[in-house]
């Protein structure tokens, strides 16, 4: 039997891909050739997995179960990608995508597979990733909330303008599928109706500029969000993170609550109602301004707002409150929490850790450090999918503190 090692072979979004591949000698293919594969698996990022002999294959637009017809394009060390050329037998997993640019727009990943399956891929996505890079072993992760609706959904897009040399017009649209060409979109099926009005609007006028991107969004419904700043992408799914934050928050216990990362305040403002006072803080000012005003506005007013990096002052706003009765509500972005965040929450001991990502990687590696040494256990992991037909999947990691540092 030959020796096998797992190594990380695609970069999807910043999710490393680990794939069993072999050691032994591999098949001998060049760019060019056709094969016919049998598709075993899901990477992250949508690419079907198959093999010739011990080479694993990465192939686009393919379901677990296809019998395909592929053509190699690259051949690495290890690994080779292939595109498809015809499906000689077609999995149960497929659907059909509904979006006529999906073959080259890079918007959406699995548009090709059932929603039932993507949402299997993303749990496992997310367990995955807590076992590797979080290092927990049996991962509590739970089945994903699935959205209520599969496509129209979004509230914000970015497109871009740019010069479309072989029809020597501007385009307006989203980054062709690998690479930095501009495919030129006349709508978007992820996109709410409300956005695809403002697309055809934006149409009628594209930028005479190369890189000019704009950015449309719908407005949220009883919230002052500046232009800017964050808030969630997906108004059918908003009131299913609250419910699950507040139903972990009450399961705990906890009296008051600390919102790091808070933007315009819309978590600790929903969940307001179900602790005597909170502290919301956020670096973008202009969503402070707005946290506070929106608070005011919805009744929520037994909190408070401070405008400074979370790292500056979460030590001070942690001793504003009993430890024992205090939950944690974290929601950074993309790059995960500072490190000395991290020493500030296991220093003063709140009772609940709340941890909410769009991002599993970085959240599993600090979900490992806030755990080291058994200071908190790892209770469950609600992923949430925010992000139907695309590789993107938010989560919700509830840590209790198990004893003192």
């Amino acid at each position: 039997m030959s020796k096998t090692r797992k190594v990380p072979v695609q970069e999807s979004d910043g999710l490393p891909n680990e794939i069993q591949l072999s050691e032994a000698p591999r098949a001998q293919v060049a760019a060019g050739e056709r094969y016919s594969i049998e598709i075993t698996d899901i990477a992250f990022g949508g690419e079907g997995v198959g093999r010739i002999d011990d080479l694993v294959v990465f192939t686009p637009f393919t379901a677990k179960g296809d019998v395909a017809e592929i053509e190699i394009v690259e051949v690495k060390k290890q690994f080779a990608r292939a595109r498809l050329v015809e499906l000689k037998e077609s999995s149960p997993l497929r659907a059909d995508p509904q979006c006529e640019y999906y073959s080259t727009c890079g918007g959406c990943q699995y548009q090709h597979l059932q929603y039932s399956t993507q949402l299997e891929i993303k749990k496992k996505q997310v367990h995955d990733l807590m076992e590797r890079i979080g290092k927990f072993t049996n991962p509590p992760v739970n089945d994903v909330l699935a959205c209520p609706v599969e496509y129209g959904y979004r509230n914000r897009i970015m497109v871009r303008a740019q010069w479309n040399k072989p029809e020597r017009r501007m385009v307006l649209g989203f980054l062709e599928r690998g690479s930095r060409l501009v495919v030129d979109v006349e709508n978007c099926r992820i996109a709410s109706d409300a956005l695809n009005a403002d697309l055809t609007e934006a149409r009628k006028d594209i930028p005479n500029r190369n890189g000019v991107k704009i950015m449309l969004r719908e407005p949220a419904e009883d919230w002052i969000v500046p232009d800017h700043s964050f808030f969630q992408n997906n108004f059918h799914m908003t009131p299913v993170m609250v419910k699950e934050a507040i139903a972990l928050l009450k399961s705990a216990g906890s009296r008051y609550l600390i919102d790091a990362y808070c933007g315009v305040g819309f978590f600790c403002i929903e969940m307001a109602q179900a602790v005597e006072g909170y502290a919301g803080v956020e670096l973008d000012k202009k969503a402070i301004e707005s946290a506070r005003l929106n608070a005011k506005n919805r009744g929520a007013e037994n909190g408070e707002f401070v405008a400074a990096p979370t790292e500056d002052v979460l030590d001070e706003l942690l001793k504003k409150f009993p430890a024992g009765e205090t939950t944690v509500l974290l929601d950074p972005p993309r790059k995960g929490i500072h490190a000395s965040c991290i020493e500030a929450l296991r220093a003063a001991a709140p009772s609940q850790i709340l941890y909410v990502s769009c991002h599993p990687a970085t959240s599993a590696r600090d979900l490992n450090a806030l755990c080291q040494d058994g200071v908190y256990t790892l209770e469950q992991i609600t992923p949430m999918d925010l992000f139907p037909q695309t590789q993107h999947v938010e989560l919700i990691a509830d840590l209790r503190l198990a004893k003192r540092v």
